[in-house]
């Protein structure tokens, strides 16, 4: 199977929020899946943001814009009351683009539109699967690879 570049979207504001992506990151990478995962908090140190000034949003929008571009797939962490406005974006932004977009959300609370939702209906029908645990995830685009490789 080819290698491929997973773009993992997410809050990424919180030593908890950043631990969870590290985590993850590793689990995908670690799963034999021949894949190759980036997220915003090592696309740029706070040095390079520092140094940007007021140029850093435009910084930030360009480096991680190009990430996407660049990527394969789309993992989003989707947890909180609601999901985080720059990963809707990413999602919306990959969807447009036709990637492959695959959600977590290990929340507990409902933060959908409807009884049945899991999350904001929009964001919910741009994803391919949407999973509870990071396991979960990873069969899930285990699953996609192996038949993709199939066909």
């Amino acid at each position: 199977m080819p290698q491929y570049t997973i773009y993992q979207a997410g809050p990424l504001f919180t030593d908890a929020e950043r631990q969870w992506h590290r985590a993850t990151k590793d689990a995908m990478e670690n799963a034999g899946m021949k894949v190759d995962v980036i997220w915003p908090g090592e696309l740029l140190t706070g040095e390079q943001i520092d140094a940007a000034g007021a140029d850093a949003p435009s910084l930030i929008f360009k480096v991680c814009k190009d990430a996407l571009d660049d990527s394969d797939m789309v993992v989003a962490l989707l947890d909180g009351t609601q999901v985080d406005d720059g990963t809707a974006w990413e999602i919306g932004y990959a969807y447009a683009k036709g990637k492959r977009i695959y959600g977590i959300r290990t929340d507990s609370r409902v933060a959908g539109d409807t009884k049945f939702s899991r999350v904001n209906g929009m964001i919910e029908g741009c994803l391919s699967g949407l999973a509870r645990t990071v396991p979960e995830l990873v069969s899930m685009i285990t699953r996609w690879r192996l038949e993709a490789a199939i066909q």
